[in-house]
């Protein structure tokens, strides 16, 4: 009874880990009027047995930190993770992680503990970002009734709104790609990311391609997180 009424009031259903606690005050922390240039960014992906949001998991978790536009190649994270699901043949052709490379993986709730130390109070930054988020945010529910706390801004969303409010920018790229997917516009905006479908690669792809897109952001009047975020949220 004592958890549902938790549940009911939106409290946490268990005790809250440390890497947990030091969220709750996150967007209190959150500078929103800091400029662009000097706000910390983790761009991240996550591998996943499928896209079926009651059914499949995550099998790995990759990022890199960015400071600004600018990466920083000291600051990564790449963890495996123990599949809560079986492996699906399709998405083993996909990703190429097999049963024995996740055999000795670590658990799903400990790899988000270590990725939320790595990011701090980042702002995340992911393609299609929604779908990484609800896989992560799913076990924060299941476990203790509470999703991460930092905001995160979609490479997706900021490259259509960059196109419909920026000639410069379709001029300097002459059009816009056609297709949205992370390798689609990986190859129109001359990202290298070297192997696709994996966590970290994806990470770093996605990263590139917010460099490509920070410089156009002045011009469009676009100077602080607060602005960033109001145009590129998921």
């Amino acid at each position: 009874m004592t958890s549902f009424i938790k549940r009911l009031l939106g409290q946490p259903s268990a005790e809250l880990p440390e890497w947990l606690q030091g969220q709750q005050d996150l967007r209190k922390r959150l500078e929103l009027n800091r400029g662009i240039k000097e706000a910390e960014f983790v761009a991240f992906d996550t591998e996943l047995t499928g896209l079926d949001f009651k059914q499949d998991s995550i099998i790995s978790i990759g990022a890199v930190k960015l400071r600004g536009s600018t990466i920083l190649p000291a600051h990564t994270f790449y963890r495996l993770v123990k599949p809560e699901c079986e492996l699906k043949h399709k998405s083993v052709v996909v990703h190429e992680l097999t049963h024995t490379d996740l055999e000795c993986a670590e658990d799903l709730l400990e790899v988000i503990g270590d990725f939320v130390n790595f990011a701090g109070d980042a702002v995340f930054i992911g393609h299609f970002v929604h779908i990484d988020l609800n896989f992560l945010n799913k076990p924060l529910q299941q476990a203790f009734n509470v999703s991460l706390k930092n905001p995160a801004l979609d490479t997706a969303t900021l490259h259509d709104w960059l196109y419909d409010n920026d000639s410069r920018f379709a001029k300097h790229y002459q059009g816009m790609t056609l297709k949205s997917d992370l390798f689609s516009m990986a190859k129109k905006y001359g990202v290298e990311g070297g192997k696709s479908h994996n966590a970290f690669s994806d990470a770093y792809i996605t990263a590139q391609l917010f460099q490509r897109f920070v410089p156009f952001l002045p011009g469009c009047g676009i100077k602080n997180l607060r602005e960033l975020l109001k145009i590129a949220r998921p």
